[in-house]
């Protein structure tokens, strides 16, 4: 059995973003393989509303190199709080969950995220955990620049 500490990491950072768009393009799942490094491909399984949150369950497949894998998460939306909450259904995770938080400051937004996993495999953690840091800033990164680009369009039409 697998005695290691789980793998978390969290990060804050503030961007001039409006916190709707961010919280709009974390929830838009289906355009993931467009923006986000290691990201192949994403197939919406269901997509339900409980009590003004929008679930959707969703098998996503990731890749690294000639590293492949396939799971499956349960993503909770809630407009009203701007928190996005993942947890997996099915795959590669022993344990994986995470939370976005986005909470308007100044003129742009605060954005909190965090995430804890633990993969089946050792020898996947082990990798994994030593990348994590680097991984969750690309993909902050990656949100913060698909916010850039649709800020910029957005702009452009108005004119």
């Amino acid at each position: 059995m697998y005695s290691g500490q789980m793998p978390e990491h969290s990060e804050s950072r503030v961007v001039p973003y409006d916190p709707d768009l961010m919280f709009a393009i974390v929830a838009d799942v289906e355009r993931y393989p467009e923006f986000l490094p290691w990201v192949i491909s994403l197939r919406v399984l269901s997509r339900a509303i409980d009590a003004g949150k929008e679930i959707v369950i969703a098998e996503m497949q990731v890749g690294f190199s000639a590293l492949r894998e396939r799971y499956t998460s349960r993503i909770t939306s809630d407009p009203s709080a701007r928190r996005i909450d993942v947890q997996q259904v099915h795959g590669v995770f022993r344990e994986l969950e995470n939370c976005w938080r986005f909470t308007p400051k100044g003129q742009g937004c605060s954005i909190d995220f965090f995430v804890r996993f633990e993969f089946r495999s050792r020898l996947l953690s082990a990798i994994a955990g030593r990348a994590m840091s680097l991984a969750v800033s690309s993909m902050t990164h990656a949100f913060e620049e698909r916010a850039r680009k649709l800020s910029s369009k957005d702009a452009l039409q108005k004119t």
